[in-house]
């Protein structure tokens, strides 16, 4: 648990920052080797007030793979795979994927998981409300 306001999420060229400025009570999970130990799984789950769930895989370029790593997640670690207030980044230093692939995951994420699915390149900040 923290409360800093800035929480850093890196894993080698890749990094993300959640922005706390209220210094909300925060819960930051590492997934990959602690969670979840076996199969696909993203990087971090971070939850914060009203158990609204953050997903984040942070990757060099393959965000395709990065996507599959999500939706695993979500599936074995949600309180409701369908709930509101989800949201999931794929954070990249590279992205090779056309902005219509893109779209159409974003797509996908929202009907399936209710989940909006945010794709940006390393450095990106996210304002926790």
């Amino acid at each position: 648990m923290t409360r800093d306001t800035k929480i850093v999420l890196s894993e080698n060229k890749s990094k993300m920052y959640f922005i706390n400025s209220q210094r909300r009570t925060i819960q930051k999970i590492t997934v990959e080797g602690c969670a979840i130990t076996i199969g696909l799984r993203c990087d971090y789950l971070v939850i914060c007030n009203r158990n609204i769930e953050h997903f984040v895989e942070l990757k060099g370029s393959d965000v395709k793979h990065a996507i599959e790593q999500i939706e695993a997640s979500i599936k074995k670690l949600s309180k409701s795979p369908t709930q509101k207030d989800k949201w999931s980044f794929v954070i990249y230093f590279h992205c090779p994927l056309t902005t219509t692939t893109v779209q159409k995951y974003k797509k996908i994420f929202k009907k399936k998981y209710n989940s909006s699915l945010i794709v940006e390149r390393s450095g990106f900040e996210y304002t926790l409300n």
